[in-house]
Order: structure tokens, then sequence, then C-alpha cells
């Protein structure tokens, strides 16, 4: 007897990135809770939280890209924040040396750049739907980073801010999951 092996088809970008956004929501609001309980003292857990958040940064472009390829749509820009994500993870590791400042520099100086690339891509998908809150969250990170970079040269800079700057783009990965939509517009 003969059985047909078949391959489940490819799943949809749409779908893709919809399992994506709820991933990256359900990441940064379990992640800005552990660095909120741990950013008063920057330690080896808070270091590990701080290296770890880019570094799933680049994970999940490399989720996008893949997605991106199936249908041809340019990914230069996903290959952009996986180099500044995967330099950031380097940078955070020799910051956290250095103390709260040289980290807010760090992270201030990601959050514009990837910032940047956040809005190119949500401009690029904007026909998927769901794309505004993307669009929003590139604008909204560019200024937060240009905060942390300023804040850092202040008396008492705090890594707090970063807590909520991560829940805050995880809310906004929540909302574009919901409003993404398929091929057919649904």
């Amino acid at each position: 007897m003969d059985t047909l092996v078949g391959t489940p088809p490819a799943t949809s970008v749409p779908t893709t990135l919809r399992k994506l956004y709820f991933l990256r929501f359900a990441f940064a609001a379990v992640w800005a809770a552990l660095l909120f309980a741990t950013a008063d003292k920057l330690g080896a857990l808070t270091a590990t939280l701080l290296v770890i958040y880019p570094l799933f940064d680049v994970a999940c472009a490399v989720v996008d890209i893949r997605a991106a390829r199936t249908t041809g749509r340019p990914a230069r820009a996903l290959y952009a924040n996986i180099a500044l994500s995967a330099l950031t993870g380097i940078g955070l590791a020799v910051a956290a040396t250095s103390g709260i400042p040289a980290v807010l520099r760090v992270w201030g100086a990601w959050a514009v750049t990837a910032g940047i690339v956040q809005l190119v891509v949500g401009i690029a998908r904007r026909q998927l739907g769901g794309q505004w809150a993307m669009i929003a969250s590139g604008g909204i990170s560019t200024l937060a980073g240009a905060s942390f970079i300023a804040q850092a040269g202040k008396d008492g800079a705090s890594l707090t801010g970063l807590a909520g700057y991560a829940f805050l783009g995880g809310v906004f990965f929540l909302v574009s999951a919901l409003r993404l939509r398929d091929e057919r517009g649904r």
C-alpha cells in the first residue's frame, strides 16, 4: 500500500508574524517584571537580563527574515536589526562592568537605531495591517533612546525605565498581533 506523505502548507507571513508578536509580548512582559525587580542593583542577574533582551531580538529577527523570504519581500532592515542587536548584546555585557550610566548609553543608542529600523519595517509592511502600532513603537523607541542617553548623564540614573520601555514595546507587539490580516484581508 502506498501512502502519500504530504508536506503541510507553508505558514503565511501574517500567521508567522502573529505568533512571533505574541511571543515577543510574553517575553517582554516577563523580562520587564524581572528587570524591574532587580533594577536597583547592577548585579550578575540584571546584567544577564540586559544582555538577553537584544539577543532575543536577534532570534526574533531571524524568524522574521525567514517569513519575509517566503514572499520575496526585502529584509534588509531586518539584517540591520540583527547586526545592531548583536552588537548591543556585546556592548551591554561590556557596559554592565562600568555601571548604570554606561548601560543606559548603550541601551539608548540601541533604542534610537532599532526604533528607526522598526519605523522602516512597519512602513514597508503597512499593507498587512496592524503596522501602525509598529510605526508608533519605532517612533517612541527613538525618543525613549534619546531620553535614556540623557538620563545617563544625571545623578541617580536608574534601569527601571528600561523595564517600562520593554513592557510598552511588548504591548505594541500585542496590538500588532491582534491587528494583522492574512492574505485574504482577514
